[in-house]
């Protein structure tokens, strides 16, 4: 392998033009010869017994330069970059420009990390939220408790809204009955909309032991057979059960809980909302802090980075339903998404996650931080019991360059953190409507990390030989 030439190009890019020689293309073409002269039919010969020279004669002298040009440019363009110093970030584009039995020149268009640089990260203010927790937080927090203790008692009165009544039912259509139209002792919870509409509405007013004809007209959106038409059900109601919620006090407090009194059950559930609370405020303001970090970051990321960076997004996503058991053509189906929509997504979490990286290698290298040996194997050791890995197997698969990079960057956000300042939010029309009616509360998805293009052999790339 010989680098001909290297030239930088517009975006980050770095052309090289590479050189194989004689020897070592014969050496490739003669193993292509072995490996496919078996699938290579040539009359007057046993199959897999045609000399090369008969096959060349027949198909052209480069009948396996393709091939043989496929076997060796990985590992020649590996050794191009590696020796010329380069930091790929997204495969090559790569151009056969001549090829012969002198060997073969291609070049190879590598689009390297860009440079960067971090402006001002130490101080950095983002707002964070005060977390209150009121009385009636409190009593939404016990309801649940309430809920699951409450018992369905049976009554001897017409049915209300909010009762279960207990009903045999059975339609027809123009006098026949129609299949799934039919059910026996269905606990049917009044106000549940889980009937067409008019069909709780007629069930409200029936006793135990009332029988009634209910007419009913399916919706447009139905099942075809049946959207649209107009049915009758007759329903006889057997029970009617009221919810009968418990006596909220201390012996309902030892009866769902570990706690002797009202008082204290309540004292707990409301510190275990205060620190909820407290950790989805602190979360946000990491995040908003990470926001203005990325700010402060000087870079112009070429396309083909981000491009690289999406695809593996993209795969992200298509393993983890694929482990569910769902394709992810089959998941875009049932989702109505389209490829290309779920690319761009993927894109855009693909830029987000490389500027953040990249800040934070600005502010590791800024602050001319390192990682010790033990600190690396410490690091080694967890990933082992967190993925039940032998060790020796964990550092054949995680490269220590790679470990160490994620290391940094843990101390460099640490230390952004630490020297991030909070400030209350501004309080505008939008942050006093959800004050009002408060958000669920939730937590962030986990951000992955993602792995950096490797010097080795690029997985997709643009071939023509001449």
């Amino acid at each position: 392998m010989n680098v001909k030439s290297k030239e930088n190009q517009e975006n980050s890019a770095v052309e090289l033009v590479i050189e194989v020689g004689a020897e070592e293309f014969e050496a490739a073409v003669d193993k292509v010869y072995r490996k496919n002269r078996k699938t290579i039919a040539v009359p007057g010969f046993r199959k897999g017994h045609a000399p090369r020279k008969i096959i060349e004669g027949m198909y052209g002298s480069g009948v396996f330069y393709q091939d043989a040009i496929d076997e060796l440019y990985p590992a020649a363009y590996a050794q191009a970059v590696e020796q010329e110093g380069l930091d790929p970030v997204a495969y090559p584009k790569v151009e056969v420009l001549e090829v012969g039995k002198d060997g073969f020149t291609f070049k190879a268009l590598v689009t390297v990390r860009p440079s960067f640089e971090i402006g001002f990260y130490k101080g950095l203010t983002a707002a964070k939220d005060e977390v209150e927790v009121t009385a009636e937080d409190v009593e939404n927090e016990l309801k649940p408790y309430i809920q699951r203790a409450t018992r369905l008692v049976n009554v001897d009165r017409a049915a209300k809204e909010g009762d279960t009544v207990l009903i045999d039912f059975e339609g027809f259509k123009d006098g026949v009955p129609f299949d799934g139209g039919k059910g026996e002792n269905h606990a049917l919870e009044l106000g549940s909309h889980s009937f067409i509409p008019g069909f709780e509405e007629g069930v409200v007013g029936m006793k135990p032991g009332d029988e009634k004809d209910l007419d009913v007209t399916f919706p447009e959106e139905y099942t075809p057979e049946l959207a649209g038409k107009a049915v009758v059900f007759k329903v006889k109601a057997h029970e009617v059960k009221e919810p009968q919620a418990p006596v909220v006090d201390d012996e309902f407090a030892k009866d769902v809980s570990e706690f002797d009194t009202l008082e204290a059950f309540k004292k707990d559930l409301e510190t275990k909302l205060r620190e909820r609370r407290e950790h989805a405020a602190q979360h946000a303001f990491e995040d908003a802090v990470t926001e203005a970090l990325i700010g402060e970051l000087k870079v112009e990321l070429p396309q083909a980075m981000i491009d690289f960076r999406g695809d593996q997004v993209l795969q992200e996503y298509a393993d983890r339903f694929e482990r569910q058991g769902l394709p992810f053509q089959q998941y875009l189906q049932m989702t109505g998404q389209t490829l290309d929509a779920m690319r761009q997504q993927a894109n855009a979490a693909a830029e987000h996650q490389i500027k953040i990286e990249m800040a934070l290698d600005a502010v590791a290298a800024a602050e001319s931080m390192t990682v010790t040996d033990e600190e690396l194997e410490t690091e080694y050791k967890a990933l082992s019991e967190q993925y039940g890995m032998e060790l020796d197997q964990v550092k054949a698969a995680a490269d220590a360059e790679d470990v160490k990079a994620t290391l940094l960057r843990r101390k460099a956000m640490e230390l952004v953190k630490a020297e991030a300042k909070a400030e209350k939010p501004k309080k505008t029309a939008k942050k006093k409507a959800a004050k009002e009616e408060p958000a669920a509360e939730g937590e962030a998805a986990p951000k992955k990390r993602a792995t950096r293009a490797k010097k080795g052999t690029p997985d997709k790339a643009e071939e023509s030989a001449e």
